[in-house]
């Protein structure tokens, strides 16, 4: 397989291409979505767990609130470590 200049550049900018942001930087919007709604969740698991402590709110919904909760955070762990493990392995790439 041969290589030249031209098809060099081509390669090179359709690869450029493909590492730019979407329109409107469609992840960050993503990324300030999910978290707005991780800070929600969060915030509602408190509130039904201070209802539950004044006896305003059951058992059942405390156990519920909580569980989404736990979840929200660990889902949020999750795609934490993935990001990290992604850029070390950027990292760890030749150049």
């Amino acid at each position: 397989m041969s290589i030249n200049a031209i098809s060099a550049a081509r390669l090179y900018s359709n690869a450029q291409m493909a590492t730019r942001p979407g329109p409107s930087g469609a992840t960050g919007e993503g990324f300030a979505r999910y978290a707005q709604d991780l800070i929600s969740t969060v915030r509602e698991g408190e509130d039904t767990a201070r209802k539950a402590m004044m006896g305003q709110a059951s058992l059942p919904d405390l156990a519920q609130a909580m569980a989404r909760s736990a979840l929200a955070v660990e889902t949020a762990v999750t795609v934490r470590n993935k990001v990290v493990e992604a850029y070390q392995e950027i990292l760890r790439m030749p150049v």
